[in-house]
């Protein structure tokens, strides 16, 4: 959130979740440029880190979710309380596959 009092944002990442198959997994990629173009004085290191947090936080030994529930996992990453990366809306769907489907997302919604 390069200017959250203007409700400017990028995407810059997808958050996964499938219960029946138990699994939860972010992947992130921040464009430099495009934060810069809202921003020029954006820490682009810092949100790389807070970024990279949700990756680690999907991990079994990572961090204070550690031992959590995948399910509690996904519902404290996905919680608004930052103003440098927040959590877009969450939206349901089916998928066999959630490895691929998070790949889909990732391009359809980050690489584009």
């Amino acid at each position: 959130m390069p200017k959250v009092e203007r409700g400017e944002l990028i995407n810059a990442g997808v958050l996964l979740y499938c219960q029946p198959r138990d699994y939860l997994c972010a992947k992130v990629e921040l464009d430099p440029g495009r934060l810069r173009a809202l921003d020029p004085q954006a820490d682009v290191d810092g949100v790389r880190r807070a970024l990279n947090a949700y990756e680690l936080a999907c991990g079994e030994e990572c961090g204070p979710l550690a031992g959590e529930p995948l399910g509690g996992r996904f519902r404290w990453l996905t919680a608004p309380r930052s103003t440098i990366v927040q959590a877009g809306p969450v939206h349901a769907g089916l998928t066999a596959d959630p490895g691929t489907e998070l790949a889909r997302l990732f391009d359809k919604l980050v690489r584009i």
